[in-house]
């Protein structure tokens, strides 16, 4: 299994070829392709490569998917005896990222398969059920 570990909005993140990830908002439109060249170490048959800090030579490879906005998150802040309340709320911009390949030194490790990945539309609303009519 080769994999790469790689540094995207202010955070770290293992990633494998043909699979998606959520990450932070990305300054790319859907269906562009990005290079990702901080990489960290890479793994690929029992070698492994680490960077002091950057893996000299070595890319990401992926597509972004879509933009999306992540789960609300409530902030509240409450300071007890004075009757001061702070409640606000945060939704975080995401950007769903598809890695296509990781190269090392121009030499392509892991590329995603020819599958074409099948993905389900988020909605915000819960299903509707339909009951049927009572006879």
């Amino acid at each position: 299994m080769t994999y790469a570990i790689i540094e995207t909005g202010g955070k770290q993140l293992k990633v494998e070829a043909g699979r998606f990830y959520d990450i932070e908002l990305l300054t790319a439109e859907p269906d562009e392709k990005v290079t990702i060249e901080a990489v960290l170490l890479v793994q690929h048959e029992g070698e492994v490569t680490i960077g002091q800090p950057l893996v000299a030579g070595a890319t990401v490879e992926g597509t972004v998917l879509r933009h999306f906005r992540g789960r609300k998150v409530l902030v509240y802040k409450m300071k007890p005896k004075k009757k001061t309340r702070k409640k606000r709320g945060h939704r975080q911009e995401i950007t769903r990222f598809l890695i296509n390949s990781i190269n090392l030194n121009g030499a392509v490790l892991a590329y995603q398969e020819a599958a074409t990945i099948v993905e389900t539309p988020d909605t915000d609303e819960f299903p509707t059920e339909e009951t049927p009519a009572e006879s």
